[in-house]
């Protein structure tokens, strides 16, 4: 009976819940540091323009926020992977981004060099995210 349900035939196996819900972790997570580009990179262009933004750019509150928010989220999507496939390539990228977010929240070595750091780990950060969602889907 396995395969066939009443006459018809199973072709593809549903996804399981957790991996679809790891998936979502990972949009969330490309989101969330879509977000943080957004706020290093386009925040000091529109303060030229609008003084008062330049309030919100320099707010060390939002980078401690950006690092809260990441790093409890990619732990839960990257560190246990489907079907026990380990994956160094995702978990490294992510290792080094969330360590660049943290220095540059942290504005290590100096405040000029916070928005390359900060920008570099969200890249990366991302980039693990991309190459987990992309695996993901094609495993699942």
């Amino acid at each position: 009976m396995s395969g066939v349900i009443e006459g018809f035939r199973m072709n593809a196996p549903a996804a399981a819940p957790r991996a679809v819900v790891r998936s979502w972790g990972d949009m969330a997570a490309i989101g969330l540091s879509m977000a943080c580009l957004a706020h290093c990179l386009a925040l000091p262009v529109a303060a030229a323009f609008l003084p008062m933004l330049g309030l919100a750019t320099e707010a060390a509150w939002a980078h401690w926020a950006f690092v809260a928010v990441a790093a409890p989220l990619s732990i839960w999507t990257l560190a246990w992977p489907p079907r026990g496939a380990l994956r160094p390539l995702p978990l490294s990228l992510a290792a080094l981004g969330l360590t660049a977010l943290v220095l540059g929240a942290a504005e290590w070595p100096s405040h000029a060099m916070e928005t390359p750091i900060t920008v570099a780990g969200a890249l990366l950060l991302s980039a693990a995210h991309w190459i987990n969602l992309r695996r993901r889907r094609h495993r699942c």
